[in-house]
């Protein structure tokens, strides 16, 4: 069995208008929402991932970073993958496709529409967005990371910061 997470970035800053997309940090919502997801993946959803992964988008980063401090993961063994910022769907299954398969839970952290996207593409569970720091959690009935085909995925949750008020 694997798990993957599909987790949105926390909401950036558009404070400053000459800031290339790529390096738009998070504002002041974004850096409370973090933490708390964090937490919720901790104590609800009893997450463990084996491996972090995400776009190197500024935002992406510290939202991955946060969560991670929360799960108590190293941030040093935090992955940033380029093909996870703006690259398409296709994109971010191959990066999927080719994770070690001794890997069983994965957590992926990008943006949308990508993310959204992605999570219909292998669950048959639709969602119309995932918002900023939303997370989207599906198994996968297979041995190999290869072996991972459109809407097999079981889902398990879908969690966002005003879920719970």
């Amino acid at each position: 069995m694997k798990r993957l997470f599909l987790i949105r970035h926390a909401k950036s800053s558009w404070g400053e208008p000459d800031v290339a997309d790529i390096d738009r940090p998070l504002n002041n919502r974004g850096k409370r929402d973090a933490p708390v997801m964090g937490e919720r993946l901790r104590k609800e959803h009893r997450a463990q991932p084996d491996l972090i992964l995400s776009s190197p988008a500024k935002r992406a980063l510290r939202t991955a970073k946060i969560i991670a401090k929360e799960i108590d993961y190293p941030e040093e063994k935090i992955e940033i993958r380029d093909s996870l910022y703006a690259s398409g769907v296709q994109a971010m299954l191959n990066v999927i496709k080719y994770l070690d398969d001794s890997l069983d839970e994965v957590m992926l952290f990008g943006h949308n529409p990508d993310l959204t996207a992605m999570a219909s593409f292998l669950s048959n569970h639709q969602v119309d967005n995932i918002p900023t720091c939303g997370i989207f959690c599906v198994d996968f009935d297979i041995q190999s990371w290869q072996d991972l085909k459109t809407g097999k995925g079981i889902f398990k949750f879908f969690d966002y910061p005003k879920k719970h008020g």
